[in-house]
């Protein structure tokens, strides 16, 4: 996964609500009934391996409180110096979602993952993960916050590493035009006997109406153990109208 509009905290009408494209999820769910479709593309860099996918995710609300998240990476492309390129879908997340409305300004969420090791062992880790996330979204006048505290229970590991992964988020959104807004997001990974992660993204979203947010954007590593550059784009719509 990857919130790049500046969306009002709770989905109005039959607006869509952006998850993409930065790390964190916001607490609220898309309008009850209401199908919505993201994908796009995502280009990683380091310095000894290139890796491409175009990632997906459906959302689905049954109620204000209630909901599921399919996701996952339609096409993987990557090469590591001095092996073959490899190439497939990638891993399956689904996600059951808790949207806890406090008030207009507020709100926390709760997400229940599981990945299915639907890639190929060249490609995915080739084991089930299981996922915990906690959100918390709140506006501050025009600024948006979403901040993501989460933990990982890992199929794969090495020898003497951890199995638990916590990962952390905060991203801030704000309009900037009456079509355009922007996103700065700071975020990280830690395990146990691993290096951190950390990375710094912007993105700017154009949204030509409630039902289309089109988004881009860039994320640089600041750790030696993340990528050193990731390059992405992508659009937000609805599919269908359900109930």
């Amino acid at each position: 996964m990857l919130c790049a509009a500046a969306a009002p905290l709770y989905a109005q009408d039959d607006a869509v609500l952006p998850y993409r494209p930065s790390v964190s999820s916001p607490a609220q769910l898309p309008v009850p009934g209401q199908l919505e479709f993201e994908t796009g593309f995502l280009n990683t860099r380091s310095s000894d391996s290139r890796r491409g996918s175009l990632p997906y995710t459906f959302k689905l609300a049954f109620n204000e409180q209630w909901g599921v998240l399919v996701g996952g990476e339609g096409y993987v492309s990557e090469h590591d110096d001095g092996s073959p390129r490899q190439r497939g879908i990638g891993d399956t997340t689904f996600v059951l979602k808790r949207a806890f409305l406090i008030d207009d300004a507020t709100a926390l969420g709760l997400e229940l993952g599981a990945k299915a090791p639907t890639a190929k062992d060249t490609i995915g880790s080739g084991k089930s993960d299981y996922s915990i996330n906690g959100i918390l979204s709140r506006d501050f006048g025009d600024i948006h916050m979403d901040a993501n505290l989460n933990a990982t229970r890992l199929g794969a590991y090495d020898a003497g590493t951890g199995r638990t992964q916590t990962g952390w988020s905060a991203s801030f959104s704000v309009p900037v035009a009456e079509k355009w807004s922007a996103t700065g997001e700071l975020s990280g990974t830690h395990r146990e006997n691993t290096q951190n992660t950390a990375q710094l993204l912007v993105a700017a979203a154009y949204s030509p109406n409630k039902r289309l947010v089109f988004d881009f954007g860039v994320a640089h590593g600041m750790t030696s153990a993340s990528q050193d550059w990731s390059l992405f784009g992508g659009v937000t719509l609805p599919l269908a109208k359900l109930w």
